[in-house]
């Protein structure tokens, strides 16, 4: 089990001198990293705000967001994430409704025009972030008598929004045990770690690009710092980037999310890119195997899937480095194997209370020591084999029912991607009179080939899927609109 309270705060402390985390070519140390953590302590106190306390931060990926979400779960509190990314109009319909004490962000967004009528809506408490970390925050306004719902139920350390893929986002409550059982148990992809060890700065450098305001982005940051691992943290993924970052620090491991790996094959970057990695984990999205096959033989690089969601406070399964070399070709398309103290069963799709057996797929259970004891239903179709590794199918929620058979939006976009022109898909169910919903298909083709006619597409997905599969229409764009994550 790890204690992040006493974990992080040893940490910061053992060396203030050493570099903690590069912004843009600029490194903050470990002491400044704690004097903003420290301040926005006190100013909280000043506030009235004690442990338990729900604190809004507005999240960006700069080191002072950095100070202030280590700050807020290392103090006992609550974080509630507030994503500085969305348009002012959602970003202060969020606010409106979370009825926060007390709201932390830097001067640009706490003053960007909608958002500032939203936090006088709210009659909250403000505090201002410093430019760069080192330097102490700022209150903006002190008086919270009153406003808004200040404790948290027992125990939650984060209140985070999902990311909305499959619906409207919904904030979920994680508790601190099951955040920091999930920490623990994650550290089995870890040879040089375990739960017991002491405090201590270690070699290396991570890099942070997934959004702070999502469960990703959370838990790579608290788990780099809480390995006293050394940080790069980019506001946003890019190629030009991520690759000139991976040559200043030359990591070992780093983390992408699937359309990530797809820019970076597209790149065509050198080896030498490359070279210092032994793995790129990949999460946050369904992998191409084939994107897995072509860093293997582009590259001789292992991508590392792991599975997990906001509910799960992480991952719940993954592959280790020495288990891909191992068995992927015998298990390949697995998201890895079911993480220590994970259960897993899957069930039917329509009968939830058969359980399957070994290879067959339905929907997805599972239950641990990060969940809970009693079964969790997920909304994933899935197998699991004997030996614990699980194949994630799609969604069982996301079925497009065309003419009374189900078509799963997934496996259609798994066709599609064969063809050679296609480099991304999105398939989405579109209303019909006839047939109640047909799938339909938004592409974007590979630079440099040729775009097939509808009629050509559709020959080509005949050897591929049965034919109340193929979309009726396919339209070609630029690019598909994104979650942050």
């Amino acid at each position: 089990m790890i204690d992040l309270n006493a974990a992080l705060s040893d940490i910061l402390s053992i060396d203030p001198e050493a570099n903690a985390l590069e912004y843009q070519g600029q490194w903050s140390s470990w002491g400044e990293l704690k004097a903003t953590i420290t301040s926005l302590g006190e100013a909280l106190e000043t506030l009235g705000c004690s442990s338990a306390t729900r604190v809004g931060v507005m999240l960006r990926n700069r080191p002072p967001h950095v100070a202030a979400l280590l700050g807020v779960i290392s103090s006992d509190r609550c974080v509630v994430t507030l994503n500085s990314m969305l348009p002012d109009d959602k970003l202060a319909k969020d606010i409106d409704t979370l009825n926060l004490p007390v709201v932390v962000g830097e001067a640009h967004d706490l003053n960007r025009s909608g958002i500032e009528q939203a936090l006088q809506r709210a009659g909250c408490a403000i505090v201002s972030l410093p430019e760069q970390v080192g330097k102490p925050v700022e209150i903006k306004r002190a008086d919270i008598s009153g406003t808004g719902i200040r404790h948290t139920e027992p125990g939650v350390v984060v209140e985070m929004l999902t990311s909305g893929t499959t619906g409207a986002p919904k904030r979920i409550p994680l508790p601190r045990k099951r955040f920091e059982k999930g920490l623990a148990s994650a550290l089995s992809y870890e040879k040089s770690r375990s739960p017991d060890d002491p405090p201590q700065l270690r070699k290396g450098t991570a890099l942070i690009s997934a959004p702070l305001a999502h469960i990703s982005g959370v838990w790579h940051t608290v788990n780099t710092f809480l390995a006293g691992r050394q940080a790069c943290i980019l506001e946003k993924f890019s190629v030009d980037e991520w690759s000139s970052a991976v040559l200043r620090h030359r990591p070992k491991v780093t983390n992408c999310p699937p359309s990530a790996l797809r820019m970076l094959l597209d790149a065509n970057l050198p080896a030498e890119v490359f070279d210092s990695l032994t793995v790129i984990r990949a999460g946050t999205a369904p992998l191409d195997p084939a994107i897995v096959d072509e860093f293997l033989d582009r590259y001789d690089l292992p991508i590392l899937q792991t599975y997990g969601a906001t509910e799960f406070a992480g991952s719940i399964a993954g592959w280790s480095l020495g288990a891909f070399r191992e068995h992927y070709r015998e298990k390949e398309g697995s998201v890895g194997r079911l993480n220590p103290g994970i259960e897993g069963r899957i069930t039917g799709l329509e009968d939830e209370a058969s359980v399957l057996d070994y290879g067959e797929e339905g929907v997805l259970e599972i239950r641990g020591s990060q969940i809970g004891k009693d079964w969790v239903r997920t909304t994933d179709r899935a197998v699991l084999d004997k030996d614990n590794y699980l194949w994630i199918r799609g969604r069982a929620d996301n079925a497009i029912i065309r003419g009374g058979f189900k078509v799963h939006a997934e496996e259609v976009v798994n066709a599609l991607v064969k063809h050679p022109a296609v480099r991304e898909a999105v398939v989405v169910g579109l209303e019909d009179r006839r047939l109640g919903e047909v799938p339909v298909a938004a592409l974007i083709a590979r630079e440099g080939e040729s775009i097939p006619t509808d009629e050509d597409m559709k020959r080509f997905l005949r050897e591929h899927l049965v034919p109340y599969q193929i979309p009726v229409t396919f339209r070609y764009v630029t690019e598909l609109p994104r979650t942050p994550s």
